[in-house]
């Protein structure tokens, strides 16, 4: 795996062809936990697939489309057409120092925009590949089965959110009641309007003090995420390699390259 912390000789010497692209967010996770929680998941993903491919890491881009979360003071949000433009001209540039496979990891779920940029992308640009990582369909369910999340009723801001923050940064975590039970009903709203309208505090989800130790919240945090990140590498080589093979079969004419 190479970063940004490598030299660009080495770099150069390793004759990796392929980049990493992290994308996290700055946005709330209730009144009690640190905003950066998806920037250190997507940094997680990021570092697992550099190894895993012998790739280039890019540092974490930090903001995201977090409209949901935008009505909470502290919280960036970009627009998808901002964003995307972004990671465009990132990977063009690396296209022309001789990168031609990359893989797109975002800790956000609300990155709505990632697949239409992904296919759109592979269309534009027909000597270049771009992946993402959701080829084992079954890895969020293994790892909440590892991490005995029994009944796991959250979207954002719950319990998960708590044990994921434990493991990752515990200096920065206060453990206070938050959150609430969100009626079932109201997820057909959420991707409509900000959670301030929906939710009493941000938090889709909730958790409540006493139950587990802190340490045993963040082993818990550390158990999902290595296990998630454990299935999302396995055959990521395979894939990426195999994609690159079949879109370099033929080259049909493109309607940007004329």
């Amino acid at each position: 795996m190479f970063s940004y912390k490598n030299t660009t000789s080495e770099l150069s010497e390793s004759g990796t062809e392929t980049a990493i692209i992290p994308v996290g967010a700055t946005e709330q996770f209730g009144p009690f936990l640190p905003m950066h929680l998806d920037s250190l998941i997507a940094e997680k993903y990021a570092e697992a697939y550099g190894k895993a491919l012998n790739a280039y890491v890019l540092p974490v881009l930090p903001f995201n489309t977090s409209e949901e979360h935008a009505g909470f003071k502290g919280t960036v949000t970009v627009s998808p057409n901002v964003l995307t433009a972004m990671l465009e001209e990132i990977m063009i540039n690396l296209s022309r120092q001789g990168f031609k496979k990359f893989v797109l990891c975002s800790g956000h779920g609300g990155s709505y925009w990632e697949a239409a940029f992904i296919k759109h992308f592979n269309y534009k640009y027909s000597d270049l590949l771009l992946i993402h990582a959701h080829h084992n369909h079954q890895a969020w369910e293994k790892a909440m089965a590892a991490a005995q999340f029994d009944e796991l009723n959250e979207l954002h801001g719950g319990l998960l959110s708590v044990c994921t923050a434990l493991w990752l940064c515990p200096e920065l975590v206060h453990l206070e009641p938050m959150g609430s039970d969100i009626p079932i009903e109201s997820r057909k709203y959420a991707d409509f309007m900000g959670w301030e309208k929906l939710t009493s505090d941000g938090c889709w989800g909730h958790y409540e003090p006493g139950i587990h130790t802190p340490e045993e919240l963040a082993e818990k945090g550390k158990i999902f995420w290595t296990s998630f990140i454990d299935n999302k590498c396995a055959g990521l080589k395979e894939v990426l390699e195999e994609s690159y093979r079949l879109k370099n079969l033929t080259r049909k004419r493109n309607p940007y390259h004329e």
